[in-house]
């Protein structure tokens, strides 16, 4: 392998046929998303991605709901603050991810396996060295952290709880999303079901076990919730190992390639620069992630809680966006790979229009039922019931434009522009939605929160949809050279 990274011949979709469609091979049990019907093609290797985001966001409500009926609303509130911040510290490592996942992607469209492990074995050893460091740090700055979120007192030492044993499942939780992402890369979200399934199961029957205790288990209160998740990802994860081995998966490292997990210098280069744009993406998300809490818990605790309840029902909506940009992104790369560029736009499109359908219908549903949905979580009595229905009246269709954003951004993503989808998320999240807040706040009092929540989404969209048409992001980006 040489040290440096050759570029490729630019192709542009006005120039479909410009090379031969190599012979390509696919995940055993995966799927070629280089041929057939386009919109059926992205529905069905979508559900999986699909089914796995509502198993994970299940199980995190059902956990919400041990908590909140066990142990009450300050517990709730804790469990909001310590899970946003878990959410910045993937989202530190998701662009790493990302960059492999492209290239996994695009190595298979072309038929080249051995590029496709290289990519998976540098993202799991990245992973891992990287889980390692935070789960360390973590544990030592959850005080620290804590503050700078402004978590009310009441919850203060219950987040610290549930944080810190939190940081320890890191790893294991780490290289779960990232086996996942590489296995969809190639074709393969069958997989990543079969193991989510698993986790939720384990999840979510250990954790009225860990929280309550049972026999000679003891009560762990607010820590037995966050170790239940902890084991039950550990077991997962080790289990998911086995069974691509077992059935023998196109990205399984075996003898000398298992030096693939130590990165060289063009894969290392490769996913680091064009890894940091995407990983700042999802920073800029999660920063203004944290920033919503620190501004929702400055309207105290009962606020703080209902949102805790309403991040709960958002995960729902949000789904179709998060499976269906996955799903065109996959199909996007694979079939760039494999010089398809006259399906890339029609990939685009259907996404979007299946996206739109589906959040549609989830935003209508949960505005029908939001109440005995929150009752699940805040107890009948709350007064945060009220304040969370209000919340969700005003900002849920906003996750409608959120959904065309992460289309589009997938879509560019695939093909390596990284830098435009970060200035928009930076730009919407931070000057428009802030600037918004601030001007609003004093006549618009709390409110101001989730109006600026609402229009955020809405310029988003209009920026994605100016970047894709008029950017320069159709070319094929260079490849590391093997």
């Amino acid at each position: 392998m040489t040290e440096n990274v050759t570029p490729t011949p630019v192709a542009v979709a006005s120039d479909p046929a410009s090379a031969p469609i190599p012979p390509r091979q696919t995940a055993r049990g995966g799927m070629d998303l280089t041929s057939g019907p386009i919109t059926k093609t992205l529905i069905v290797f979508a559900l999986p991605t699909l089914a796995s985001n509502v198993l994970q966001t299940l199980s995190g409500s059902v956990n919400s709901i041990w908590v909140g009926q066990f142990l009450g609303n300050s517990a709730l509130a804790a469990t909001a603050n310590a899970n946003i911040i878990m959410f910045l510290m993937f989202a530190t490592f998701f662009g790493f991810g990302m960059a492999a996942t492209v290239l996994i992607g695009q190595a298979i469209g072309r038929g080249d396996v051995d590029a496709a492990r290289r990519a998976a074995g540098g993202a799991i050893g990245l992973a891992l060295l990287f889980s390692l460091v935070i789960a360390v740090t973590g544990w030592f700055a959850s005080d620290a952290i804590l503050r700078l979120l402004e978590t009310p007192v009441e919850a203060f030492t219950l987040a610290h709880d549930y944080l810190r044993v939190t940081f320890i499942a890191v790893p294991a939780s780490m290289l779960m999303v990232t086996l996942s992402m590489a296995s969809r890369g190639a074709g393969d979200a069958i997989t990543p079901l079969r193991f989510m399934i698993l986790t939720v199961v384990l999840d979510i029957v250990l954790n009225p076990v860990l929280i309550l205790g049972v026999g000679p288990i003891p009560a762990l209160g607010i820590a037995g919730s966050a170790l239940a998740t902890a084991v039950a990802g550990t077991i997962s994860l080790l289990g998911m190992i086995a069974w691509f081995y077992a059935k023998k998966h196109v990205l399984c490292l075996r003898g000398a390639e298992l030096a693939y997990l130590a990165p060289s210098w063009p894969e290392l280069r490769f996913i680091i620069g064009r890894g940091l744009p995407m990983g700042a993406q999802m920073l800029v998300i999660s920063g203004a992630g944290l920033v919503m809490v620190g501004l929702v818990n400055r309207e105290g605790l009962v606020t703080a809680a209902a949102y805790g309840a309403t991040l709960q029902l958002w995960n729902y909506v949000q789904m179709p966006a998060l499976a269906v940009g996955a799903a065109v992104s996959a199909m996007v790369a694979q079939n760039i790979g494999a010089g398809r560029w006259d399906r890339v736009s029609t990939i685009t499109n259907s996404g979007i229009s299946v996206n739109l359908a589906m959040t549609a219908v989830l935003i209508v549903l949960l505005l029908l039922f939001d109440r005995a949905a929150l009752t699940l979580f805040l107890g009948s009595d709350s007064p945060a019931i009220d304040v969370s229905r209000h919340i969700q009246l005003i900002a849920t269709w906003g996750f409608l434009p959120f959904g065309v954003t992460i289309v589009l951004i997938g879509t560019l993503r695939a093909n390596g522009s990284v830098v435009p989808p970060l200035i928009i998320l930076f730009l919407s999240s931070f000057p428009i939605r802030l600037g918004l807040y601030y001007l609003s706040y004093p006549w618009l009092g709390g409110d101001a929160i989730w109006w600026s929540f609402l229009v955020s989404m809405l310029a988003s969209m209009a920026m994605a949809f100016a970047v894709y048409k008029r950017g320069n992001w159709r070319r094929t980006l260079p490849q590391p050279a093997g």
